[in-house]
């Protein structure tokens, strides 16, 4: 039922900049929060960002911040993450993911994802 569909990737030089989209249904909005999460080829998926939809209150890994932002509009739906200043260590499939009420990193604690979305950041 709960259903999250992230878009926006593609290919980008370093320096540049992308905007994720997770567009999310089946659920109540504002009792949830979404994460975003990465997973770079032979490696674990990691914990980037996060907003609560009942709060707004945010969370970040410390490689993306001042980096990355993570944002609501809850009129839509849906959740955004704009990355600028990308960097080849950015490459990596993006997933986003739901789990009641409270942020958090750990990927273990959402029950809920996207199928993702590729970022390749490559001169």
């Amino acid at each position: 039922q709960v259903q999250l569909v992230e878009s926006g990737g593609g290919l980008v030089q370093p320096g540049g900049s992308l905007r994720l989209s997770c567009a999310a249904s089946g659920f109540t909005f504002g009792d949830y929060a979404i994460g975003w999460f990465r997973q770079a080829p032979g490696k674990g998926r990691e914990g980037v960002s996060c907003i609560s939809l009942w709060d707004g209150s945010t969370d970040n890994v410390d490689s993306v911040k001042g980096r990355f932002t993570i944002s609501r509009d809850n009129a839509k739906n849906t959740v955004y993450l704009q990355m600028n200043s990308l960097k080849p260590e950015d490459t990596a499939v993006y997933y986003c993911a739901a789990r009641p009420w409270r942020c958090s990193l750990l990927r273990s604690v959402f029950g809920h994802w996207g199928q993702g979305t590729q970022v390749t950041v490559s001169s």
